[in-house]
């Protein structure tokens, strides 16, 4: 599974952002996937997380801003970030999970930067 996400960028403190997560390969196999986030000097930390089926999870910071979507069409996972402050600011990955376990795939990346 290979996963290629897209959509950061600089937006202000309050803006918006819609991530993307593109998967190729063999999609057929994914359980769930997943948004996580890195910022400077801090440990990866989990974001949003959808199954195939569509049940969704939220870290706590994030809910009723952000929202995680899905286009099994397109083996695409969407990530739609609203009222952005500092805080967000960090470098978003996608993984992909096979199972109910640990995520086994990651994308490269994709900076978000939120300016106050």
């Amino acid at each position: 599974v290979q996963l290629q996400a897209s959509g950061g960028g600089l937006v202000q403190a309050g803006g918006s952002l819609r991530l993307s997560c593109v998967a190729s390969g063999r999609t057929f196999s994914i359980y769930r996937m997943g948004w996580f986030r890195q910022a400077p000097g801090k440990e990866r930390e989990f974001v949003a997380a959808i199954r195939w089926s569509g049940l969704s999870t939220y870290a706590d910071s994030v809910k009723g801003r952000f929202t995680i979507s899905r286009d099994n069409a397109k083996n695409t996972v969407y990530l739609q970030m609203n009222s952005l402050g500092p805080e967000d600011t960090a470098v978003y990955y996608c993984g992909a999970a096979i199972g109910p376990g640990e995520y086994r795939y990651w994308g490269q990346g994709t900076q978000v930067t939120v300016s106050s």
